[in-house]
């Protein structure tokens, strides 16, 4: 009899359980990360024609503008929003790897600078980094490699 209860309790849920938007959610991310990477192309078209900077300078300090408009929208609670309507589409570009440590660091802000900031910071974004060292030196081997 027990049984009969869980299995019907086990229906119940499922037929109450809201179905996922997989392709909306999909084509919202995509998006939304698109207008995110073409906002940082267009500053990097402005910054070559307007300021005459050359590709590598435009493009290093597009990324920094990026990086710094990805921190400003956290701190003000703007990225949130964005991400909670775009899911994905805003943790690809290097605007979602500001927001990752921005918001942790407005976390453990009371902590202190030393001990929680920090600290806290690295903690989320480490692992990104040692992924891109890593990830840099195995194909900068293998490109070298395949060079010889």
């Amino acid at each position: 009899m027990n049984n009969v209860k869980k299995e019907a309790i086990e229906k119940a849920k499922q037929e109450t359980k809201p179905k996922r938007k997989v392709l909306f959610n999909t084509a919202k991310a995509f998006f939304v990360g698109g207008m995110i990477c073409l906002l940082a192309q267009i500053i990097i078209d402005i910054l070559k024609k307007q300021f005459e900077l050359d590709n590598e300078l435009a493009n290093s300090v597009g990324v920094a503008i990026m990086v710094f408009l990805g921190s400003l929208l956290t701190g003000l609670g703007i990225y949130d929003k964005i991400g909670q309507f775009a899911g994905a589409g805003t943790i690809i570009p290097i605007t979602g790897f500001a927001n990752s440590m921005t918001s942790a660091a407005l976390e453990s802000k009371s902590e202190g600078i030393i001990l929680g900031v920090f600290t806290n910071m690295f903690k989320v974004a480490g692992s990104v980094i040692v992924v891109g060292v890593i990830s840099a030196f195995i194909f900068g081997t293998i490109r070298f490699l395949l060079r010889i």
